[in-house]
């Protein structure tokens, strides 16, 4: 492990201290507030958000008794924007590979994974793979194309190869490099990121820098395009729907909470509930008034929500442990 201390702590978006990790040649960020010796949080941001976009919750979260990690994922934030590369694809089994790597290498011990959206799927990911690492997995909430219409089991050989050959240049014809610095630089952002959002978000300028700034770098459409065509290609067993069948086939499932915004128009309600009925053993909890960040829409109400969870599981787990040793 290598890290390099950038900045002191601070408070909103830059919280806590900052520093480099390097992973498989790639420079990733990530951020820590919090005692050493308390119980480990690592949580992880959304598509074109950054650790940043937990401004309104390491705080309160450390205050409640936990070391707080945030990592920005590869593609995103400050760390390094790959492109297209023959032998790695960027998906939610990289960015799991990634968030495991940080776990045992920085964190150093289990941890609580919390993700809004994309970071909630590398937080399954992570937990179905290497379960050891994971003590709880809270997913605010969990998208994925697959939990609507699953992909098949199987593709004949030549579909395989269409598709495998369409993706990619599909992407590529994609005019990115013109289209992502457009976007990142006018009300296009401003118009995307309400739609994420229940209340109005036209005054806060923190939130809109946050996600503007990643985005305005030169490297961001290459790695836009890497991770479109990324998550188009991936296997039946890298999708939500294959890797719960996967957790729940442990002996002990971890824990796992849904927290969702009612008002979410990005992934709706209703996938949750379905969930919910699918896995008994999942929490679905819904958080009215929020869209789909509720982390940073309703902090207060999401904190309580997901502490409240926390101390009943932890402790369920923490009990039935003590009896398997015993």
């Amino acid at each position: 492990m290598h890290a390099t201390a950038l900045q002191p702590a601070s408070n909103g978006a830059e919280w806590g201290e900052s520093a480099i990790w390097a992973w498989k040649s790639y420079r990733c960020h990530w951020r820590v507030l919090g005692e050493p010796e308390a119980p480990a949080m690592v949580l992880l941001h959304g598509f074109g958000a950054s650790s940043s976009h937990w401004r309104h919750n390491a705080a309160p979260l450390s205050r409640a008794g936990y070391r707080v990690y945030g990592l920005d994922l590869i593609g995103f934030g400050r760390s390094e924007q790959p492109g297209l590369h023959p032998q790695i694809r960027l998906d939610n089994r990289l960015w799991a590979r990634q968030l495991a790597a940080f776990v045992e290498q920085v964190v150093q011990k289990p941890a609580v994974l919390v993700g809004n959206s994309l970071g909630g799927l590398t937080a399954l990911t992570t937990a179905a793979f290497r379960p050891e690492l994971t003590t709880a997995v809270v997913a605010a909430p969990l998208p994925d194309p697959a939990l609507i219409k699953p992909l098949p089991h199987r593709l004949s050989p030549r579909r395989r190869r269409l598709r495998n050959a369409a993706v990619p240049l599909l992407c590529r014809l994609l005019p990115l490099e013109l289209l992502v610095p457009l976007i990142s630089r006018t009300s296009l952002l401003r118009m995307g990121l309400q739609g994420a959002y229940s209340r109005s978000i036209r005054s806060d300028r923190e939130l809109h820098q946050l996600i503007a700034h990643p985005a305005r770098r030169r490297t961001a459409a290459r790695s836009l395009r890497a991770m479109s065509v990324g998550m188009a290609l991936r296997p039946r067993g890298a999708t939500a729907p294959a890797l719960l069948e996967r957790l729940a086939k442990q002996d002990r499932p971890l824990p796992l909470l849904l927290l969702w915004g009612r008002q979410d128009r990005f992934v709706p309600l209703l996938i949750g509930e379905n969930l919910q009925r699918q896995h008994s053993w999942l929490k679905l909890c819904v958080l009215d008034g929020s869209g789909h960040c509720p982390h940073d829409e309703s902090p207060e109400h999401f904190h309580q929500e997901l502490l409240r969870w926390l101390d009943i599981n932890l402790e369920r787990t923490s009990a039935l442990e003590a009896q398997q040793r015993a």
